[in-house]
């Protein structure tokens, strides 16, 4: 499932018009990762919690070369799957 996919499925859902369903998901998009970039979190009920997680820097391996390089501290996006999803997909 994609980006289109989604909101093919809102429109389905609520009606309106395609443009209209695209431009909703592009805001729950939007508003997602601005609060990710603000270092919040989105917890969505059955889904999971969105959240960023600092990485530090560290030393590691060209696999190519075997030559030793530093990567940089960074922020990494993280998602930890709420029961209700983990106990969906459990086979």
């Amino acid at each position: 499932m994609n980006k289109a996919a989604i909101a093919e499925i809102i429109h389905e859902k609520m009606g309106g018009t395609k443009v209209s369903a695209e431009q909703t998901l592009d805001a729950i998009l939007t508003e997602m990762v601005s609060t990710l970039q603000k270092g919040g979190e989105v917890s969505i009920a059955g889904l999971g919690i969105f959240s960023v997680k600092p990485r530090a820097a560290r030393t590691a391996r060209n696999p190519k070369t075997g030559e030793a390089i530093q990567v940089k501290a960074t922020t990494v996006p993280k998602f930890r799957a709420a029961k209700a999803l983990k106990d969906a997909v459990a086979k």
